[in-house]
């Protein structure tokens, strides 16, 4: 079994890989340099694809680099601007602000040209997509209808596109049902209490770090993960400087 997904190196992707290595697939992930202020979790995702890498599990990564392509980005998530990233939960206004110009559907497309890439060398691949029950809808390019299309855009799009389909695991769980979904998957590769705390340690979700990499504990990301984490009865082993 061959699965394709792109791996921001937050808790969601983070957990996903986790999931479908847990269930025998080889991955092949794909994260996004676009010049986003948090870049700390690309240096994060490579440190927990070795740990992955040196437990034998069947893994690689390749980073893009798309910041020529969000040069003109907005976005106050964007190096390019002097917004500050709200403070605030993502049902607020202001988190429009966060919004980087049609980012995942450009992922998307790169995704699945990569996954086309593979089909038509060892045979039928799946997009494994990361989207759960929490999501909201504030980014129009992750709502349900914005995905659908895009995947009809792509089918039509390109010859052999039957030997590439869509899963989405934890569409129906919620962010903590998410993060018990990624620590069952731990138990049953057998990593250690040690390895699994150091694999969540080493994943990201505040969008607004400081210069050693801390999060702020404030951001929309920030609290859905904290609450999860809560949820789930463990201590969130990140630092936080809030």
């Amino acid at each position: 079994m061959r699965a394709v997904i792109s791996m921001s190196g937050g808790l969601d992707s983070t957990c996903l890989a986790l999931d479908l290595l847990a269930q025998g697939y080889e991955v092949r992930a794909y994260a996004f340099d676009y010049g986003q202020k948090h870049d700390v979790e690309l240096k994060k995702l490579k440190k927990n694809i070795k740990i992955f890498q040196a437990k034998g599990f069947k893994i690689d990564l390749q980073v893009i680099n798309l910041r020529d392509v969000f040069s003109d980005s907005v976005s106050s998530l964007n190096k390019n601007t002097n917004q500050d990233i709200p403070k605030a939960d993502y049902d607020q206004e202001n988190m429009k602000s966060t919004v980087v110009e049609n980012r995942n559907v450009i992922f998307s497309s790169i995704i699945y040209g990569k996954a086309l890439s593979w089909s038509k060398v060892d045979g039928d691949v799946v997009i494994a997509l990361g989207i759960h029950a929490g999501d909201h809808t504030l980014y129009p390019d992750t709502t349900k209808e914005s995905q659908e299309a895009a995947k009809h855009l792509f089918k039509i799009s390109n010859w052999g596109s039957e030997k590439v389909d869509y899963i989405a695991p934890f569409v129906d769980n919620s962010k903590t049902e998410v993060l018990g979904a990624g620590l069952t998957a731990m138990k049953t590769l057998g990593l250690k209490k040690s390895e699994m705390n150091k694999i969540l340690k080493n994943t990201h979700s505040c969008y607004d770090p400081n210069e050693k990499g801390e999060s702020c504990g404030c951001c929309g990301t920030c609290k859905e993960r904290i609450d999860a984490f809560k949820a789930n009865g463990l201590k969130d082993p990140v630092k936080y400087f809030n």
